[in-house]
């Protein structure tokens, strides 16, 4: 299944999405409590990274499927909001990254 999501720009933007939403969702969840909460700053910094990194290519990815796709500017626009909206990926994937 994974494999197959892989093969194309659109199955790539899927899957992350996915892993940019659970970064997200553990970046606010766990690893800022654990900074502010329990003094341990070193769960923001690597998770932190990770999350950067997938927001970056997450970015590039909806561009990318964007153009090809000719989706419209609202659509492109749409997705890259949410992306700053806890579980804001999983809604696209289900609304806006179908076939």
């Amino acid at each position: 299944m994974l494999a197959s999501l892989l093969r194309t720009p659109l199955g790539r933007l899927r899957v992350v999405g996915f892993l940019e939403g659970v970064s997200f969702l553990v970046l606010l969840g766990i690893a800022m409590p654990l900074k502010y909460l329990a003094g341990q700053p070193a769960a923001v910094r690597m998770v932190g990274m990770g999350h950067g990194v997938l927001f970056v290519l997450y970015v590039l990815l909806v561009i990318q499927v964007g153009i090809e796709r000719s989706w419209s500017w609202r659509k492109a626009l749409l997705a890259l909001v949410v992306s700053v909206v806890p579980f804001g990926t999983f809604w696209a994937d289900k609304k806006l990254f179908q076939e």
